[in-house]
Order: C-alpha cells, then structure tokens, then sequence
C-alpha cells in the first residue's frame, strides 16, 4: 500500500537544509508532518495540522509525498473500527480521528493530489463511519467529517469521481447518515449533500422509486433549498452517460 503514496522526502533533507530562508510556516508544517509517523508525538502533530490547514501552502502535496504520513492518517482510522460496534467512541477518539479526516479533506481537494487520492481508493476507508447508527454526538461529528471528505472529491464536476462514487455504495449511505442524525446534524449534512449528491444519486434511475421515498421526508423538512438541488440533479442526470437512457425511459 505504501507505493501509491509517494515517494519519501528524507531525500529532501539536504535541500531544506539549503534553503535558509524557507518560509516559518512551511517549516513548522514539514516538521508536523514528520511527527505524525511517530506514534507518541501523532495526536498533536494531528490536531496542530487540522487547525492550521488553511494556513499552509501546498499541505496536501506534502501530506501524499512524505514517506509514511498516509498509512499513518489511515491507521488513525482503522484503528477505530473496532469501537464501530458495538457503539463505544469516545469524544477524546471522535476527535482524534476527525482531525486525521481533516487532513485527508485537505488531500482529497488538492488538485494535483485528488485524482490520487482516488485511484487509492483511500474513500473506502470511511464508508464504515457512514454505515453507523448511533446518534450520539461522537459519531455524528465522525460521520459529517467523513462527509466532509467525500464533498471536497465532488466540488469539482469531475467525470472519473463520479464514476467512482457511482460504483460504490455512497448514496445509500449518504442518505442513510441523513435519516440517522439529529435535527442539528441533518440541518448542516442536508443542503450538504443535496448540493453535492443529489445529482449523482438521481444518475441512479433504477432505484428513483426507493430513493424518492427517502428524499421525500427530507423535502418536506428542508423545502426549497433541498428542492432546487434535486431539480438541478434530475437535469443533469438527463445528460448523463451513465443514465440518460434510463432517465429518457
């Protein structure tokens, strides 16, 4: 698994060193990379990383090519299964992980990363937070971070993410995350994914009877906002290869 992930930057070492003037920021986001391949210095080099994002230039690049940081961000998740189910997250874990999601957002919607990131398959890896059942406040955070990854893959109108998405059970598990989360967690993941999914689950004409059904309660809920989005997916879905014949049909 550690082919797909890039090359190390140990290599690189000399020519940071020659490279006085590099700026402090990127400085201190190499030096939080590094420390997420070590175990005990990982939760905060993580939640440093996760704060911070935003704040250094070109993370994702650095995340995807430095030797072991990807294994380490999906340790961090595979690591959770175990409490899964039965439901025993912690919110001390619920936030690890999240900000080890964090960081695979930012990978996920990088451009010179995400088509990596996707041939990967590294998305697989959260459809188990997506398939849990528990309300409580430690999954919900872990299933709208999840989504929060997935979205940052369907911003850009990319044919190859969608057929990606359209191969794997996303929309059913989208949808269930909707029908499981609280009156707070469903106003924020609604508009969500109707923007981001709505038109990728109506390409999915086979199963529009079941899928209106659960769309359905949401519309009521949610009114127009959802509305709109659904419109727009079933325009698009007109047009699209995958189901245009059906769409006609």
């Amino acid at each position: 698994m550690s082919a797909p992930f890039g090359d190390p930057i140990a290599s690189n070492s000399s020519a940071a060193g020659a490279q006085p003037n590099k700026e402090p920021k990127m400085a201190s986001a190499e030096q939080l990379v590094l420390e997420l391949s070590n175990p005990d210095l990982r939760e905060n080099a993580l939640l440093e990383l996760s704060k911070k994002r935003e704040l250094f230039q070109d993370l994702a690049p650095l995340l995807w090519n430095s030797f072991g940081t990807i294994a380490a961000l999906l340790q961090e998740i595979v690591s959770i299964y175990p409490v899964l189910s039965p439901p025993n997250l912690t919110p001390a874990q619920s936030n690890r992980v999240c900000n080890a999601l964090a960081l695979l957002q930012c990978v996920a919607s990088h451009p010179d990363t995400r088509m990596l990131f996707l041939n990967a398959h590294i998305p697989l890896y959260l459809y188990p937070f997506l398939n849990t059942t528990s309300k409580s406040r430690p999954f919900e955070y872990l299933r709208l971070t999840s989504l929060g990854v997935i979205g940052a893959l369907v911003k850009v109108d990319d044919t190859e993410v969608i057929s990606f998405l359209l191969s794997t059970e996303i929309i059913p598990l989208c949808l269930r995350t909707m029908e499981m989360g609280s009156e707070l967690s469903k106003t924020v993941e609604c508009p969500f994914l109707s923007f981001h999914f709505f038109s990728i689950c109506i390409c999915i004409i086979r199963s529009s009877y079941s899928l209106l059904y659960r769309v359905l309660p949401l519309l009521l809920e949610f009114g127009c906002k959802v509305c709109n989005c659904l419109t727009k997916g079933f325009l698009l879905a007109g047009g699209h290869i995958y189901c245009s014949k059906d769409f006609v049909r």
